[in-house]
C-alpha cells in the first residue's frame, strides 16, 4: 500500500483512519499545550503570534524554549539556532519514515513531513509494520495532533491572560517543570551521561560569559557534537596495529 498510488477514496480513508488513531493521544497533547499557552500569555505573546508559532514550528519542546526566550528585543538568531538544535531529532524521525515516502515527490515529502510529531510518528510506524499505513495516514494523525495542540495552547493562553499573578499558583515554575520532564524523557542510559554533562558545563560557562540566551544554543550544540562523536566511535571497527 505504501508504494502504490492511492485513489482519492483510499486517501480519504487513510486520512480519516490516521486522525481517529491519534485521538487516543489528543487529550494529553491538548493538556500539554495548555501549559505552553499559559506561559506564552505571561510572556506577552498575542494569541495570533502563538497560533502562527503553532502552525509554522509545531514542535512542543522547541516552542517552550522559544517562549522562554521571548524577551524584547527578540533574539531572532538565538531563537532560530536553539530551535534547530532541539529539533535535530527530526532528522532521525525523517530517516525512519523513508520507506513510507519512497517514490513520493519532494513537494509531497515537504508538505506531509511538516505535520510529523512524536505522537503521530510513533502510531504511524506501528501501523506501517503491520502493513496498514501510508503517508495519508501520517497526515491524518498530524492533523489530529495539531488540532489538539492548537486548541490546548489557545485555551491556556486565554487562562493565562485572565490570571494576573501566576506566582500565587506556582505557575511561574511551569516552564522549569515541563522542560525538566522533557529532558528526562530523552534519557537513554549511561551513554547519555557524557553528552549531558558536557552540555551542562558548556551552558553554565556560556551563561556567565555571553549575553541573552546563547547558553542554550552553546550547550545544545556541544552536547549534540559529543553524542555524535561517541556514536561514530562506537560504529568504527577495531583496527589492528
Amino acid at each position: 500500500m505504501t508504494n502504490q498510488q492511492l485513489h482519492s477514496t483510499d486517501r480519504y480513508q487513510q486520512l480519516r483512519h490516521g486522525f481517529i488513531a491519534n485521538l487516543v493521544v489528543a487529550a494529553s497533547v491538548a493538556a500539554y499545550g495548555s501549559v505552553l499557552g499559559l506561559l506564552a500569555a505571561q510572556k506577552g505573546l498575542t494569541w495570533y503570534q502563538l497560533l502562527v508559532m503553532n502552525l509554522s514550528v509545531f514542535a512542543g519542546s522547541a516552542q517552550f524554549v522559544m517562549v522562554e526566550m521571548w524577551l524584547p528585543p527578540l533574539p531572532i538568531l538565538e531563537i532560530t539556532l536553539a530551535v534547530l538544535v532541539i529539533n535535530m531529532r527530526y532528522m532521525l524521525i525523517g530517516a525512519s519514515l523513508n520507506p513510507l515516502f519512497q517514490g513520493k515527490s519532494l513537494r509531497h515529502k515537504f508538505l506531509f513531513m511538516h505535520l510529523v510529531a512524536d505522537e503521530n510518528w510513533a502510531i504511524t510506524m506501528a501501523r506501517y509494520h503491520q502493513g496498514t499505513a501510508s503517508t495519508w495516514f501520517l497526515l491524518g494523525g498530524g492533523l489530529c495532533v495539531q488540532t489538539a495542540w492548537c486548541g490546548g495552547t489557545m485555551i491556556g493562553h486565554r487562562l493565562g491572560a485572565i490570571i494576573q499573578n501566576p506566582e500565587q499558583y506556582g505557575l511561574d515554575f511551569a516552564f522549569v517543570a515541563v522542560f525538566t520532564a522533557l529532558v528526562f524523557s530523552f534519557w537513554e542510559g549511561k551513554k547519555d551521561i557524557l553528552p549531558w554533562l558536557v552540555a551542562a558545563i558548556v551552558a553554565l560557562i556560556s551563561e556567565s560569559m555571553l549575553p541573552g540566551k546563547w547558553y542554550i544554543v552553546c550547550g545544545g550544540i556541544s552536547g549534540a557534537l559529543i553524542a555524535a562523536f561517541i556514536k561514530n566511535s562506537e560504529g568504527k571497527p577495531n583496527e589492528s596495529a
